[in-house]
C-alpha cells in the first residue's frame, strides 16, 4: 500500500512557474514508476508526465513537453513535477499516482496502469 499526497498547486499568472511535489508513504517507494495526471473540469483526467522508479525514463504529454518536468527524489520518497511557462490551458487539478514495478526501467503512462492515486491539488493560471 501507498498513499501519496500532493502539494505545491496554487493561483499563479501566465507565464509563471510552480513545483508540484507528491510526497509517498507506505513501503518500497523506491519500485514505484510514478505519474502525474491532470483532471480540467468538464474533461476526463488526462496524462501529464511519468517516470520510471529507477529515474532513467521518463515521458511527457505533448502540450507540456519542453515546459514540465519530472523527478524523483526515492531517499526522501518524493516525486516533483516542475512545471514552466505555465499557459491558462494548464489550469486543472494534479493528481500524483503510484504503480509498482519489477523492473526499473518502465513507466506508465495510462491511467488504467496505477494503482494508486493522490487526493489532487488545484493549479489555477490566470492570463
Amino acid at each position: 500500500q501507498v498513499q501519496l499526497v500532493e502539494s505545491g498547486g496554487g493561483l499563479v499568472q501566465a507565464g509563471g512557474s510552480l513545483r508540484l511535489s507528491c510526497a509517498a508513504s507506505g513501503r518500497s517507494f523506491s519500485t514505484y514508476a510514478m505519474g502525474w495526471f491532470r483532471e480540467a473540469p468538464g474533461k476526463e483526467r488526462e496524462f501529464v508526465a511519468a517516470i520510471s522508479w529507477g529515474g532513467s525514463n521518463t515521458y511527457y504529454a505533448d502540450a507540456v513537453k519542453g515546459r514540465f518536468t519530472i523527478s524523483r527524489d526515492n531517499a526522501k520518497n518524493t516525486v516533483y513535477l516542475q512545471m514552466n511557462s505555465l499557459k491558462p490551458e494548464d489550469t486543472a487539478v494534479y493528481y500524483c499516482a503510484a504503480d509498482h514495478q519489477f523492473n526499473p526501467t518502465v513507466a506508465v503512462t495510462t491511467k488504467l496502469g496505477y494503482d494508486y492515486w493522490g487526493q489532487g491539488t488545484q493549479v489555477t493560471v490566470s492570463s
